[in-house]
């Protein structure tokens, strides 16, 4: 369940902390950038990256800079209407009891340090106020109130990854960008949160997932990308303040979007690095996932031993659990949700593989518990769910994501697939893993399936015995490795050109005058007869003959070497030898998994 690094061997122990008096305990590892030996901003790592903020002695985080881009207003309590709101339910409604008390956890003690991350579900949250909604639609207006709206993107529109096409009963996928703003600028999450110096801060988007739901309903991807991921940053405008920030020179983490105005700059990031097309976002807060872990009595998590997330100098999350399944709710849930120290690798990969669990575990109780059915606990919570959302104009009232919600629910659990996106361990940090990243964009992108479940695709004809002799194929090689955030591999056309050279393919030429970017490598002819030496030229370098392809942009025979192809001379083998498998790479949870255990580091056990 753990990210492996390049070696396959899991990042150790580092010298200067212990878990206990006299045992050595982790150094700093990948996912925060805190996490220097005297708690302030470590070194510069890679590319001259510092980390955005540093922890305090009293346990808060002192942020980079300041400036909050997305004036969200304090929180009430869960039962004060808005300013001027009738204080009763929709026409048509029944009147509903009082909410039940909202249960706030006390602030987490000081000398505890607090780590910024939480991860909160678009799914759990959608099938929420799905609830809600059938209720009534409690305080329709009042809830719709809540709800702070902001831009979608800063690109023109005809800058952006073109939008999916419909299928051929007119279906269209939808992507959702869910996004978890460590902010505490309101009351309720500065007692979540803690580390008051923050507030006035810019906020970091340490969580990160994009929900992507198929064209027909029939499944759902979740692919979540580490908040360390070093990226560079397209230029982004706050439609606030006007304020433009030019697009980044080298890589940056990518959780510093949000203070790059807004997550409408985090919307702009994943389009540029992935070419997908996002359709919604939805930003959340720390009472969000603390109201809908109470509402639901709590969401059960395992671990495979007892962990105590914390050491000698004060890091980790406080997480106290025995080994086995418990329900977590309240600061419980929170501690898991930011559990670092103690999870798989200490890195935030083991932090991203929990927070599927919690996400997959409480889509699961929001199906099943029955308690979600009375009104007073249903208003309640709308008022806490609305109240912790962001969301761009198009999502911006509860019917509409009402709407969205109906679509969520009717994916049956068995055909939710979790992954994190396929990375590399690059000194502190991570990146795209080059190839495997690029296929999981490529099948969001496509609308297929990540749990392997779509229809196989007809096995292609071998008709490479029709070929002519390879001395007398022409053949032209083009250099497509290019990627969002990756450039052209040097002299690749030709390293593949001399390899088929030196398979009697003579006429064989490096096309240096058509270079790009393209997710799969192909074999691709004009049509006709070029059928028969386009596979002869496959076979020849291992290419599978599903990527022999019929082209109008071409006038003979044309290998074109995409971003899965960027090094070596033999054509990778695909998981399973299947074009559309999704890389294990990504780490996939299903959804109705309810077996799955966070597997715990043996020095934060007790």
């Amino acid at each position: 369940m753990t990210g492996d690094t390049a070696s396959g061997k899991l990042p150790g122990l580092g010298p200067g902390e212990s878990v206990r008096a006299g045992e050595p305990a982790p150094g700093p590892a990948p996912g925060d950038a805190s996490d220097g030996p005297d708690g302030g901003i470590p070194e510069a790592g890679p590319d001259g990256i510092p980390g955005p903020a540093a922890d305090t002695e009293d346990g808060s985080v002192i942020p980079a800079a300041v400036n909050n881009p997305v004036n969200q207003p304090a929180p009430a309590a869960a039962n004060d209407p808005a300013p001027g709101a009738v204080n009763q339910p929709a026409p048509g409604a029944e009147s509903a009891p009082a909410p039940d008390s909202a249960t706030v956890p006390a602030p987490p003690r000081k000398r505890r340090r607090t780590r910024r991350v939480l991860a909160w579900s678009a799914l759990s949250l959608a099938v929420l106020i799905t609830g809600t909604a059938t209720a009534g639609y409690l305080y329709y207006r009042h809830l719709n109130g809540n709800i702070v709206k902001a831009e979608l993107t800063p690109v023109a529109p005809e800058k952006r990854p073109p939008a999916p096409t419909p299928n051929t009963a007119g279906q269209t996928p939808m992507n959702i960008l869910v996004i978890g703003s460590d902010s505490r600028n309101t009351k309720e999450n500065l007692k979540l949160g803690g580390a008051r110096d923050t507030v006035g801060g810019k906020p970091l988007a340490d969580v990160q997932m994009l929900v992507h739901v198929s064209a027909d309903r029939s499944n759902m991807s979740v692919v979540s990308m580490p908040r360390d991921t070093l990226l560079k940053l397209p230029e982004c405008k706050d439609p606030d303040t006007g304020e433009v920030y030019p697009a980044t020179t080298t890589r940056r983490m990518t959780n510093e979007t949000l203070g790059r105005g807004g997550p409408g700059c985090t919307v702009a990031t994943w389009e540029a690095t992935t070419g997908i097309h996002i359709d919604h976002f939805m930003m959340v807060d720390f009472s969000g996932v603390v109201s809908m872990a109470d509402a639901v009595g709590g969401v059960p998590v395992c671990v495979d031993r007892n962990i105590y997330s914390h050491t000698s100098t004060g890091k980790g999350s406080g997480l106290k659990l025995e080994k086995g399944t418990h329900p977590v709710k309240g600061k419980q849930a929170l501690q898991w949700l930011r559990t670092r120290y103690g999870f798989g690798d200490g890195t935030d990969i083991g932090r991203a593989q929990a927070q599927h669990m919690y996400m997959s575990a409480m889509v699961r109780q929001l199906r099943e518990n029955a308690t979600l059915t009375n009104p007073g606990k249903l208003r309640a919570l709308a008022e806490a769910a609305t109240k912790s959302l962001t969301v761009d104009e198009g999502l911006g009232s509860v019917k509409k994501i009402y709407d969205l919600s109906n679509d969520l629910r009717a994916v049956p659990p068995e055909r939710i697939t979790l992954t994190t996106m396929p990375f590399v361990y690059e000194g502190p940090r991570v990146a795209p893993k080059a190839g495997d990243a690029e296929q999981l964009w490529r099948l969001v992108r496509e609308d297929i399936a990540l749990d392997g479940k779509d229809k196989k695709k007809p096995k292609v004809k071998d008709i490479s015995d029709q070929a002519a002799a390879p001395g007398e194929v022409k053949v032209s090689v083009r250099n497509a490795t290019a990627t969002g955030q990756l450039a052209l591999v040097p002299e690749r056309a030709g390293t593949i050109a001399q390899q088929l050279v030196g398979k009697d393919f003579a006429r064989t030429t490096a096309d240096q005058s058509h270079t790009g970017s393209e997710d799969k490598t192909e074999v691709r002819y004009p049509g006709g007869d070029a059928e028969a030496d386009a596979q002869s030229v496959a076979k020849a370098l291992k290419i599978p003959l599903r990527r022999v392809k019929e082209s109008a942009d071409v006038t003979g025979v044309t290998v074109v070497i995409g971003s899965d192809w960027r090094e070596g001379t033999r054509f990778p083998k695909k998981d399973d030898d299947d074009d559309d498998a999704l890389p294990k790479s990504a780490q996939a949870l299903n959804g109705a998994d309810d077996t799955a255990c966070m597997k715990v580091d043996p020095a934060y056990s007790w």
